[in-house]
């Protein structure tokens, strides 16, 4: 599966947002970033009952208080998270709320299963309740992996496609790559392009039970959701941050993850007609299972033990945030470039990703 920019249809990124354990929106996700903040804090007494006392959550978040008591009585927290990153980013210019909404607006999210807690709850009132219709209704679309991208949809008036992506720690660039197709093929104008991940005691304990290593040396679990605002590249008052140049995808086969990556790194390169030596920033998944040790031999035998790349970490501070991951790489990128701005001719950001479950890819962006 390949993305490249072409001369025909090169593809920006002109606006993006973040709610995260930083805070909610871009501003404070760069403040984070720029000092090297750690979120890791104790679980408060809304999450009993799990595996470990410490996670990263988006500091007293509430989704009535975020959005309102209207429409959001039932609306569980990864769809929260969602919504609420859609409309900071749309709240943050006229430009973005024109060109991110309405019959040329697509949405595309990338996420693992949705909401864990919320099939969880509900089968299990289908089991002790006294019947096993007796559940409530108002939480059945909270089960489905698209409910998140459906409410973004209805509050903010987003009527071109509607995709959710499941990809797990890809799913970022999963979401990025469909996001490109949309756009290449005229299915859209825009794309609001995303990621999501809540915390949740279901989801604690899944990540628990399937960990390849040590739990207690497993790194805390984080949340969030990004959103990027992707167009055709447009005339010169288009404020373009990042142009995309390639997104590479794979499937890993026979357990080896090093040579599906590499593979990926090679045709990005390629295709982007980018050399290894000019990639200046790097932005690994940050898995440290033996996929994570993979990735990091990929990158090595890409682009050399000696390359001078700046290596960016966002999951050290901000804790593992599942499917968002790839999302808060390419938005960790972005926020590095806002902090160091580029040159006239820009430099070239690399994104790797790996999951465990054999997905693997890469992004190559040119930063200004």
């Amino acid at each position: 599966m390949t993305a490249t920019a072409t001369a025909a249809h090169r593809l920006v990124i002109t606006a993006w947002s973040a709610v995260s354990p930083f805070g909610i929106g871009r501003a404070a996700f760069i403040s984070g970033i720029r000092a090297n903040r750690p979120t890791r804090a104790p679980l408060g007494p809304d999450h009993t009952d799990t595996p470990s006392p410490d996670a990263c959550l988006v500091p007293g978040f509430d989704t009535r208080k975020e959005l309102g008591r209207k429409g959001t009585r039932s609306m569980d927290r990864v769809t929260g998270l969602t919504v609420t990153a859609v409309g900071t980013l749309l709240g943050e210019s006229e430009r973005n709320q024109r060109v991110g909404t309405g019959e040329g607006a697509a949405f595309a999210l990338g996420t693992t299963t949705g909401s864990a807690q919320s099939m969880m709850d509900f089968t299990r009132d289908s089991l002790t309740g006294d019947q096993p219709f007796f559940v409530d209704p108002a939480q059945f679309p909270n089960t489905v992996m698209n409910c998140a991208s459906g409410q973004s949809a209805i509050w903010y008036q987003l009527k071109g496609p509607n995709t959710t992506i499941a990809g797990g720690r890809s799913a970022g660039l999963h979401a990025l790559n469909y996001a490109r197709r949309l756009l290449t093929s005229g299915h859209a104008e825009s794309v609001l392009c995303g990621t999501a991940e809540e915390f949740s005691r279901s989801r604690a304990w899944l990540e628990h039970h399937s960990a390849e290593q040590d739990p207690e040396q497993a790194p805390p679990l984080g949340e969030g959701s990004t959103m990027l605002l992707v167009e055709a590249a447009g005339d010169e008052s288009q404020p373009v941050l990042a142009e995309i140049l390639a997104v590479e995808l794979g499937v890993v086969l026979d357990d080896d993850v090093r040579s599906a990556l590499t593979s990926c790194l090679r045709r990005a390169l390629t295709r982007a007609e980018v050399s290894a030596d000019e990639v200046a920033v790097v932005v690994r998944s940050g898995s440290t299972d033996r996929a994570g040790l993979d990735e990091d031999a990929a990158l090595t035998e890409t682009l050399g033990a000696a390359h001078g790349a700046d290596q960016l970490a966002p999951h050290e501070l901000i804790g593992d945030t599942g499917a968002a991951a790839g999302g808060f790489q390419l938005a960790a990128l972005l926020a590095h470039a806002e902090v160091h701005p580029a040159g006239p001719a820009g430099r070239i950001g690399l994104v790797t990703s790996v999951d465990r479950t054999g997905s693997v890819g890469c992004a190559l962006l040119r930063l200004r």
